[in-house]
């Protein structure tokens, strides 16, 4: 039982540790969190959420040497760097919107949300990342009939993961009611250039695939 526990500690920090920094799915939970409340930027969360379990369930069974395969990859790009430069288009476009609710605003569904946060976190690079993270685990699930170990550890690095979202989220709805709406505007313009930019780099990685 304390091997266990001690294992999920440690997923829940891993968890944690790879949540923290800066990346699309982050920049797109503080945009929604910021302009539509707390529940729009967690369902974003979510929506990346999902596509990690994706991720974890086809490595588990098998599915890493499709996904490594260039024409996998080098389409994951494409489609990420699209949906990218649309969502980011999307955000300096509405960047008018003073503020989440506000007459005038266009109000999304909670399913629009969760659409934007799994789309953002398709790429490559989330495939790469699975694949450093379990690929000792995969290894040890091969040769160990004892198969709580590997899920023990999937589910506590999404509980850090969640953890981390709930964390933000909360530091985004305190933020959001000192900030006025010109303020919520430039952050939603500098999101928007941010996810460009990201879906730039998505190009530049495609054209360095070829």
């Amino acid at each position: 039982m304390g091997c266990i526990a001690l294992l999920f500690l440690s997923s829940v920090i891993l968890g944690l540790s790879v949540a923290i920094p800066i990346g699309p799915i982050s920049v797109e939970m503080i945009r929604q969190g910021l302009k539509r409340g707390f529940f729009h930027g967690w369902i974003v969360g979510l929506g990346g959420m999902t596509v990690d379990v994706i991720m974890m369930v086809l490595l588990y069974f098998g599915a890493s040497a499709i996904m490594m395969t260039p024409v996998i990859q080098q389409t994951m790009w494409v489609i990420g760097a699209i949906f990218l430069f649309y969502v980011g288009y999307g955000s300096i476009k509405e960047a008018s919107g003073i503020h989440a609710g506000e007459d005038g605003y266009e109000k999304k569904t909670w399913l629009s949300s969760y659409k934007n946060g799994f789309l953002v976190a398709v790429s490559p690079g989330n495939v790469i990342f699975w694949l450093s993270v379990f690929g000792t685990l995969l290894a040890d699930k091969l040769g160990n009939p004892d198969k709580h170990h590997f899920a023990m550890m999937a589910f506590g690095v999404i509980c850090g993961i969640l953890i981390h979202d709930i964390a933000l989220m909360l530091l985004v709805t305190y933020a959001r009611k000192l900030l006025n709406g010109q303020w919520i505007k430039r952050v939603s313009v500098c999101a928007g250039l941010a996810l460009m930019g990201f879906g730039g780099m998505f190009v530049w990685k495609f054209i360095h695939s070829l």
